[in-house]
């Protein structure tokens, strides 16, 4: 299976539950009763809606039958995208050490046709050197480590005692550095960053490790398919006053854009028109407050001088 097969079955998975959330609607059918149909909660109709679990053909089946499609060719289009669906993604390998919220995001972001994106804390996942990303993910698994000991924080592995476990550690670089074939991919999507000049300025890892993560941004900016832009401190205050984000569009019309926004233990999956214009409008502003692709790498060359 390919990373596109596989990809490509988290989007027919949410649009499944979207085609069968219009057909319970449009017959005025609520969702406990949806769910009394195929012995399930109304819990499990909302997530299934969402795409947010795989379908039984025989759910997909009796749903269709309380929902009056009785064409047999209008059952069977759907029944296939529901076979489809249920294709397992590559990540599944990584789920020892991949939390299980983030899978959807993978798979969304492997189908999708644009990806934008705007980080504070440090360099996007996608964009990030190997080196870099094991800085990041040890300092990130140290953390869980210590809010665990204190009974919160981020959930995650560690040794005894609060260690970390070196093997999680390169078993979560790993997934993140398959995550970065995307970039390079006959199918590759138009990637668009923006980081601000605070994640470019704070260190992970020594001296080596950043300067060899500028000079990565530098090279991959060139892309084609790869527009990066530097928003600088002395701009002062901007619109992404909100925090990260990421955005993603897909080829499909049926599909809206999504706005994902990940928090301490867990992600927000924006749809709704209204608020992914908001990110939208934000994002928009963002690039156009930022110095153009060109003067934002004449910015990271300096940054590399200073290193």
């Amino acid at each position: 299976m390919t990373a596109g097969e596989s990809s490509g079955s988290v989007v027919r998975r949410i649009l499944l539950g979207s085609q069968l959330r219009r057909l319970r609607e449009s017959r005025g059918i609520t969702r406990e009763a949806a769910g009394y149909s195929i012995r399930a909660s109304e819990s499990k109709i909302s997530r299934m809606e969402l795409g947010r679990v795989s379908f039984k053909s025989r759910d997909v089946e009796d749903l269709l039958t309380l929902y009056g499609v009785m064409d047999e060719a209008e059952r069977n289009a759907l029944l296939s995208l529901a076979k489809e669906a249920n294709l397992t993604g590559w990540w599944h390998s990584y789920s020892d050490v991949l939390p299980g919220w983030f899978q959807t995001y993978i798979g969304l972001e492997g189908a999708a046709s644009l990806i934008r994106v705007y980080e504070v804390q440090f360099i996007n996942g996608l964009l990030q050197t190997e080196a870099y990303a094991h800085a990041v993910v040890e300092r990130g698994m140290k953390a869980a480590a210590a809010g665990k000991a204190g009974g919160g924080g981020r959930s995650g592995r560690s040794g005894r005692g609060g260690r970390v476990n070196q093997a999680d550690v390169d078993r979560r670089v790993a997934l993140r550095l398959e995550r970065q074939k995307l970039l390079v991919s006959e199918r590759a999507p138009r990637f668009q960053c923006i980081l601000d000049e605070a994640a470019l300025r704070r260190p992970y890892g020594d001296r080596e490790v950043m300067r060899g993560q500028i000079q990565h941004l530098i090279d991959i900016s060139e892309r084609p398919n790869v527009t990066l832009q530097v928003m600088p401190f002395t701009f002062g205050g901007h619109a992404g006053e909100s925090g990260a984000f990421t955005m993603l569009s897909f080829p499909e019309s049926d599909l809206s854009d999504v706005v994902y926004l990940e928090q301490l233990t867990g992600a927000l999956y924006l749809d709704k028109r209204e608020e992914v214009a908001q990110y939208e409008r934000v994002m928009a502003e963002l690039r156009s407050d930022c110095p153009n692709p060109a003067d934002s790498r004449d910015l990271l060359r300096g940054l590399l001088q200073l290193t």
